[in-house]
């Protein structure tokens, strides 16, 4: 083996290595991410789900709750109550049925050959007790039910969720539900994506991984400390990928639920503050239900805008990352107990996109070890612009920890590595000093080199 092919060798194998190496870091971080971003948009969905079903519900009772409460019992006033709840039907398969406490189906808009049978016996595939489960949440108070269901729109059985509640007096177990096979699709949509996402980056991988060693190859006996210095910025650059892949999806998912679900809510919240002021026009009282039901949909809209923005806040995009620092310390010092203030020192400017993302999920990444680890009071956060140079500083007063200890422990100061390598990954530097009286955080980054990058 002459010395060119040694060279080539010993550049090679080591690549091939550390490309492998991180092949499989990026694959298996991916893939974590992805499985807690399904997990995240199915428990919103269905969290989404539950509460249409139940202000649905409440709507239809708001409906029939004149009649009812006339203490009226005769056979007209039902049939009058029954008459308006066939008339609510929503969408192509959304539909309210009505049954008596012995499981006689007394209106059902779908299926109207139902109507008159006792369906006490009906059981599902799996043999579960269907009318007999559905009566039973009524008698309990009112609640959730999963079972299935022909859907109307195709004529197949499908899982389906329904809330339903009773109306004792007169002997009603009034519900509606939602088919829950359209999960299944989003879901498989959303996994197709990522699926999609993690192929493209092992095609960056592998390609920068050829590109590699076809300059390794043909550079052969000229490799110097000059070659060093282009494969590790490779690497760095490899490195940014990754983040922005992550950063893309994370975006992507917010979008997601900002655009789509954040917006169905709205939808109903606007239907909901519809039939109160329709209520109010009308002098009549507004249920308290139908308040309640308000109440948490706007808790539920608050919640997934809440997510949305800590996946990829708006501001950091729009207003830049002064703005969306200001916001962050804001949201930190309201969370209470540790006050946060931030500063913005010298003429502020527009950032590359990589470097406002990497200093934005560094000052995340510091605010969370210092509300988990340092028991300080007071964090400071200071972002500081010259004609070269962005700088970003946060200082608490808390009591602080052993650096080197940190460093050597590899079960240990995971948050300070994921910082530096995101600092790394942009051409810049973080400095870390702890002692007794808190710790200081400075990331600095060179704005021509990030640009030039």
């Amino acid at each position: 083996m002459n010395l060119r092919t040694k060279i080539v060798t010993l550049a090679i194998v080591p690549l091939l290595t550390a490309l492998m190496l991180v092949a499989f870091a990026v694959r298996h971080q991916e893939r974590d991410l992805a499985r807690r971003e399904r997990l995240l948009a199915e428990q919103t969905y269905m969290a989404q789900r539950r509460s249409e079903l139940r202000s649905y519900v409440d709507l239809a009772v708001s409906v029939v709750r004149p009649l009812y409460e006339t203490g009226k019992d005769d056979e007209a006033v039902r049939a009058e109550a029954l008459r308006l709840l066939a008339a609510l039907d929503y969408g192509d398969d959304g539909y309210f049925f009505v049954y008596d406490l012995e499981g006689k189906s007394l209106m059902h808009s779908r299926q109207p050959e139902l109507v008159g049978q006792r369906l006490w016996e009906l059981r599902d595939s799996a043999g579960r007790p269907t009318i007999q489960q559905l009566i039973a949440q009524a008698r309990n108070g009112g609640g959730y039910v999963e079972y299935e269901w022909r859907k109307p729109s195709n004529q197949q059985m499908a899982p389906k969720l329904g809330y339903v509640t009773i109306l004792p007096r007169w002997n009603w177990m009034l519900g509606t539900g939602l088919y829950l096979d359209d999960i299944d699709t989003a879901m498989h949509r959303l996994d197709q994506q990522m699926s999609a996402n993690l192929t493209t980056t092992m095609l960056w991988i592998v390609g920068i991984a050829a590109l590699g060693i076809a300059v390794v190859s043909a550079t052969g006996l000229l490799l110097n400390l000059s070659e060093h210095r282009v494969a590790e910025s490779k690497l760095r650059q490899l490195a940014r990928q990754v983040v922005q892949s992550q950063e893309d999806e994370r975006a992507h998912l917010a979008r997601e639920l900002h655009d789509g679900t954040s917006q169905t809510l709205v939808s109903a919240k606007l239907l909901i503050e519809s039939a109160v002021d329709a209520l109010e026009r009308g002098r009549q009282a507004v249920p308290a239900a139908l308040a309640k039901a308000l109440q948490r949909l706007n808790e539920s809209l608050a919640e997934v805008r809440g997510i949305s923005h800590r996946l990829r806040p708006a501001l950091l995009d729009t207003l830049g990352l002064p703005a969306a620092l200001e916001r962050l310390g804001a949201e930190f010092g309201d969370e209470g107990p540790i006050g946060a203030t931030v500063s913005i020192h010298g003429s502020p400017r527009e950032l590359p996109q990589e470097v406002k993302t990497a200093l934005f999920r560094v000052a995340q990444e510091a605010l969370t070890n210092v509300r988990k680890h340092s028991h300080a009071t007071q964090v400071d956060i200071a972002l500081a612009f010259d004609a070269r140079h962005v700088r970003l500083d946060i200082t608490d007063d808390g009591r602080g920890f052993d650096e080197e200890a940190v460093q050597a422990d590899p079960r240990s100061g995971i948050g300070l590595r994921n910082m530096r390598e995101r600092v790394a990954a942009i051409g810049g530097q973080l400095d870390v000093h702890s002692g007794k009286t808190g710790t200081s955080i400075l990331a600095e980054v060179a704005l021509d080199g990030a640009e030039a990058a």
